[in-house]
């Protein structure tokens, strides 16, 4: 699915943050440097979103891995303070 989106303006001391607009008039806030190079105010950009499964899987192994490492050493019980 692709987003066509157009660049409003940058804000920020630096100018670092670029505010980008959807067609429904949502605003998304991103920093510059994911822009592409060259991007200015007025340009239109087109962003594709995709779900990456592999990614996913890995994230949700290695969020379980730490889980279990944890659950390992947990003594149990009330935590006094």
């Amino acid at each position: 699915m692709a987003i066509h989106l157009s660049v409003d303006r940058f804000e920020g001391d630096d100018k670092s943050i670029a505010v980008l607009v959807a067609d429904d008039g949502a605003t998304i806030n991103v920093p510059k440097a994911l822009l592409p190079p060259g991007a200015k105010a007025g340009d239109v950009l087109t962003m594709t979103l995709k779900r990456d499964e592999a990614a996913t899987k890995k994230l949700a192994d290695d969020t379980r891995k730490v889980q279990d490492e944890l659950k390992a050493t947990d003594p149990g019980g009330d935590i006094k303070l």
